[in-house]
């Protein structure tokens, strides 16, 4: 069953599943994306394949840890080229979840963004559960917080978020975390 689905204030497509795999459509300011994966659960692999760019259409694959459980597309700092999340969970009842992200620059090619990771004190009670969202023109990545002795299944301690914001690097774009909530 094909779906499309409101998201962000952004039109994603979402095709079917097909035998535990994901495969999704997102399309924004003319350029198009085709996300799929088998969800196999030993030498996964993201496939990425555009339509539209003006350097021509191309095809990533790229190996990547855990299981794609979500996709998003959104045009994080206003240059009419859109950026793409790729959302996983890891195998286990810790669903460790991991976001890789890449820019379609000047509408022409797509490189990988780099996501800089939280410092270690931003960790503390970390057990996994991660959720990811574009949230207007930011990327936000949040968890529940873990005291000492909760269970996996019962965290006490509220929920930890990281606000990112899309910004220029030395060879390539990075979403630096610009604030950290607890709350």
């Amino acid at each position: 069953m094909n779906r499309t689905l409101l998201l962000t204030g952004l039109w994603i497509l979402s095709l079917p599943l097909h035998a535990g795999g994901f495969s999704q459509k997102l399309e924004q300011n003319g350029i198009s994306y085709t996300i799929s994966s088998p969800n196999k659960s030993t030498g996964n692999a993201l496939t990425i394949k555009s339509r539209g760019l003006k350097n021509g259409d191309i095809s990533i694959v790229q190996p990547i840890e855990g299981l794609v459980n979500g996709a998003e597309i959104a045009d994080l700092n206003g240059d009419g080229a859109p950026e793409i999340f790729v959302y996983t969970s890891s195998f286990g009842s810790g669903s460790y979840g991991k976001a890789y992200a890449w820019a379609t620059n000047g509408k022409k090619s797509l490189t990988e963004i780099f996501i800089t990771p939280p410092e270690k004190k931003d960790l503390s009670g970390y057990m996994g559960h991660d959720e990811f969202a574009v949230i207007e023109n930011s990327f936000a990545r949040r968890f529940p917080v873990y005291k000492p002795g909760d269970s996996n299944s019962s965290p006490t301690d509220g929920w930890r978020q990281f606000q990112y914001i899309l910004k220029p690097g030395e060879a390539g774009w990075v979403l630096r975390i610009n604030r950290v909530d607890s709350f």
